[in-house]
Formats: structure tokens, sequence, C-alpha cells
């Protein structure tokens, strides 16, 4: 029934502020679309706290970077001149295609007061056929993203079609990726139709199979099987998954189906020939220092929350 098991590994973001390293991983580089998952906090700040946690500007190539919180506000600006307060239940969708470089900062007055914050950051791979579109940037909010309530289920989509639901958020191959709650007691289980699905776990416990559970891992499903997940508390899961696209190389924030691709990226962005956000260049993180090492080699981690 399971194909593996991934528990999420500790990252900092600095100061404190420690992520869960879901994706990727040694034994599961992808599911589906998805390259990279990073689960943040809750973790309530002390107010001198917040700044230091900013993620400066970064550079992504090959790849649609997708915010959602739970908790908390972030401010999103990037090289197109966007410059977006993230909110809970709102859907951020940020194509990189050939370039763009971004940043997220904490500037909201509650989270500087010492406020919570706690997201999901994941990265969706992009097909080789729009590796090189134009970047853009999406905000939708929460009442564009369809809810399916039902006995001991919430469910809201995020992003492409599962269970008879469909949205607007513009995706670029065949995907789901939804936000669950299940009160206790309640059998559930993730959409059939797509041969890589996964279940992480952010809050509570469930069983599968007569196994338990717990927050900060993700449950990878073999195809074509149906499992039951069923909550032994209030429980929160995010269901996620698609079609394969093949072979990806991820090195530091680049990804690309091509390891020259990457090689240009970081010369691109070591010679400033990605744009920074006009609304925040006084700063920005430099290329690695491994920078010289070829795609595919030792890398550098993502950039956390990036």
């Amino acid at each position: 029934m399971l194909d593996l098991v991934i528990d999420a590994r500790p990252a900092s973001l600095g100061n404190g502020f420690n992520v869960r390293r879901i994706l990727p991983y040694r034994l599961r580089r992808m599911l589906g679309p998805f390259i990279f998952m990073d689960h943040g906090g809750p973790v309530t700040f002390a107010p001198e706290q917040a700044p230091s946690i900013d993620v400066l500007p970064h550079p992504h190539i090959g790849l649609s970077t997708v915010s959602y919180l739970f908790d908390g506000q972030v401010t999103h600006r990037d090289s197109l001149g966007v410059q977006q307060v993230i909110r809970p239940g709102e859907v951020n969708w940020m194509t990189a295609g050939r370039g763009i470089a971004h940043s997220e900062r904490f500037e909201d007055p509650a989270t500087l007061a010492g406020g919570t914050l706690e997201m999901i950051q994941t990265w969706v791979a992009l097909p080789e056929t729009d590796e090189e579109e134009a970047p853009s940037f999406d905000n939708y909010q929460p009442h564009e993203l369809p809810i399916f309530t039902d006995k001991g289920v919430w469910m809201r989509l995020i992003a492409g079609n599962a269970f008879g639901l469909r949205n607007d958020v513009k995706t670029h191959s065949p995907l789901f990726y939804l936000h669950v709650v299940l009160q206790p007691g309640t059998r559930f289980g993730p959409p059939m139709g797509y041969p890589e699905r996964g279940t992480y776990v952010a809050k509570g416990t469930v069983d599968v199979n007569g196994n338990r559970y717990g927050a900060g891992q993700l449950l990878v499903f073999k195809p074509g099987i149906d499992p039951v997940i069923t909550a032994l508390e209030t429980t929160t899961i995010m269901l996620l998954g698609g079609e394969p696209l093949g072979e990806r190389f991820i090195w530091w924030n680049f990804v690309s189906s091509r390891k020259d691709r990457i090689e240009q990226a970081k010369a691109d962005w070591q010679a400033g020939r990605i744009t920074l956000p006009p609304n925040d260049n006084k700063e920005f993180v430099p290329l690695p220092e491994d920078k010289s090492k070829p795609a595919g080699a030792s890398t550098p981690p993502p950039q956390p929350l990036s």
C-alpha cells in the first residue's frame, strides 16, 4: 500500500526559525511534478526576531513556487515589480520560467509584535516545453478556491483537479494539491487517477493499514491502490501528486531538465543578468561558494521557504 514513508528533516532559516524539509529526498526526488516541500512553523516570534529571518532576493528557473499559509503574513516582492502580502488560505503561485528573483519578508505588524507563522512552501517543476516561458506571479484569494465539507471532512483545493473539484489556479501539468482537515475517526483517501500520490501529515495522527503516522511524515502510496486514511485525532493533511515529468536536475534554487541550463543560470545570477525586485534591490543572496560544481553533483541546499 505504501511505497515509501519520508520523515521530514530539520533545516534552519536562522534565529530560531526551523523548517521541516520533506522534498527532495534521497530516495524520492519528486512526487508527480512536486520537487520541493518545506513546512515552516508553527513558530511564535519575539518582536526582535522577525526581521532577521527575512528571505533576501534570490533567483529561480524552471519551476513554480507555491506559498500556502496556515497562520501569519509574508510580503512577497519579485523582478516583475509585484508586491503581494501573502495571507492564510490564499494561493500564491510564482512561475519562474526562464528566470526570476524574489524576496519574502516578515513585515506584518502582528508578526513583528510577536505573532505566529506557519506555512507550506512547495516547488512544482515545469514541463520541458514551459521551462523557458516568461515569468509570472498570481495571487488567488480564498473565495476563488473551492471548499468541500462532509461529516468529519473539510477540504480546500489549492490547485489542480481532484474529487470533481476544479479552480482557476494556472498549472502546467496534471496535478492535485489539497488542504484537508479530518475529525477523529474520519476515513479518507487520496484521489484516484494519478500515478504518483502522497499525503503529508501536517498536524495530528492517522492510521493507514494498521500503522500509525504523525506530523512531519509524507506517505507515498503505490500506484493503483485505494488507501484508507483514518484520523486518530483532529488532523491536518496535505494531499499532493500528479503525473511525473521525467528526470530533473536541482541545484540550489534552480531546476531544469538540462544540466547546461543550470550552469547558465549560475552564470546569469553571478553576472547580475537575473533582475532583482525593483522595490527590494539593496541586498541579495549570493551564489553559493561551490558554484563551480556541475549540476547533479553535491549541491548546496535550496533556499528555505523560497
